[in-house]
């Protein structure tokens, strides 16, 4: 019982709000702070940043417990490009409101708001996603692919089992990672509310109507590189994969800014511009 009431308190803590105060756009970028309602009824925060007619735009999405700051080395990438970039905090992250974190599903609602809101406010531009972890789980949660023109996953888990179970051997000894990993398995919807089945972006990748360009790091232990290549092997073609070398479960844009910007900046070049 004590085991079963600890294992239901670390899923509510993983689950709880990660907001925080984001303050006014940086000195440098001419941001804008707009805010969006995804079709949950969650207010979002963010800051659109315009670029030049005819470039394209690009939806930024973070990660788990993240918010539009960890977005903002990609967002200077991409504003010298030209592009017209949004930066939005996910539901119950950052500035936006929300009660839970649902490690994707509530979150796609967020993903498919941003993309609608872009293509209101730039009609003619072809549009882009990058998501960090969570928030590429997000872009490929939703009930129907999203109306983009390129996808960038980076370090996106390809279900909530394998996830789980990653994370607890970072720190648990195996034995122990097993039971419990089981027991989140059980405890998931009556604590949490959110079924298993409805977490594994790998069998949801296959439905996407872009390309695609998967990213991973070759040391990531929370989402391990086969499983990044698992997601890749599902989405359909045209597709494209780029392994970090010695990088984890970390911001990939800093582990290799030059990578970066050949591989995943380069990538949006060739399709949104093409």
């Amino acid at each position: 019982m004590l085991c079963t009431g600890a294992v239901a308190f670390a899923g509510w803590q993983l689950a709880r709000p990660a907001r925080a105060w984001i303050g006014p756009p940086p000195t440098g970028l001419p941001a804008e702070d707009i805010a969006i309602r995804a079709a949950t009824g969650a207010h979002l925060a963010g800051w659109f940043i315009p670029g030049r007619p005819g470039a394209g735009a690009v939806l930024l999405l973070h990660g788990v417990r993240g918010n539009r700051l960890q977005m903002l080395g990609r967002a200077r990438l991409l504003v010298d490009e030209g592009y017209s970039v949004l930066l939005l905090d996910l539901q119950a992250h950052g500035e936006s409101s929300g009660h839970r974190i649902t490690f994707g599903r509530n979150e796609s609602a967020d993903a498919r708001a941003g993309v609608d809101w872009l293509h209101a406010r730039l009609p003619r531009e072809r549009i882009g996603l990058i998501g960090v972890s969570l928030g590429g789980a997000a872009a490929l949660l939703g009930p129907s692919p999203l109306p983009v023109q390129a996808l960038v996953l980076e370090s996106v888990y390809g279900d909530i089992d394998s996830a789980m179970a990653n994370r607890l051997r970072a720190y648990l000894p195996v034995p122990a990672a097993t039971v419990v990993a089981a027991m989140f398995r059980v405890l998931m919807r009556p604590v949490l509310g959110i079924g298993r089945e409805e977490l594994r972006p790998v069998e949801r990748i296959g439905g996407v109507t872009a390309p695609v360009l998967v990213a991973s790091g070759t040391d990531d232990d929370r989402t391990p590189l086969e499983e990044a290549r698992a997601l890749f092997a599902a989405a359909p073609e045209p597709k494209r994969f780029w392994a970090v070398s010695g990088a984890r479960h970390e911001d990939l844009e800093r582990v290799d800014p030059a990578g970066y910007r050949a591989e995943v900046v380069g990538f949006l070049l060739a399709v949104l511009r093409h």
